[in-house]
């Protein structure tokens, strides 16, 4: 889809995971979240890149604990899911 689409549904599901969104910035094909954990509130950092690519775009994430050394596998695990759902939107 055409990068603004693609923002939107960046947008959409980035909400659906009940992320605190920080910064939208659909002109740059940017947002911005924090992901809190239940048990700790450990914050990590996300942001969603959306660039052109032909018709279409791409979509780059990244995933960053605040603290720590090991994340368990938490980072890797919430891209899965971010992309996972970003696939399944009509």
């Amino acid at each position: 889809v055409p990068p603004t689409e693609a923002f939107k549904r960046v947008d959409e599901a980035a909400m659906a995971m009940g992320w605190d969104i920080v910064a939208r910035a659909p002109a740059d094909g940017r947002l911005e979240a924090v992901a809190t954990s239940d048990w700790f509130g450990f914050r990590d950092d996300i942001v969603v890149r959306i660039r052109p690519d032909g018709a279409g775009s791409r979509v780059d994430i990244r995933s960053k604990s605040r603290f720590g050394d090991s994340d368990l596998g938490v980072n890797a695990k919430r891209i899965r899911e971010f992309t996972a759902r970003l696939k399944a939107m009509p």
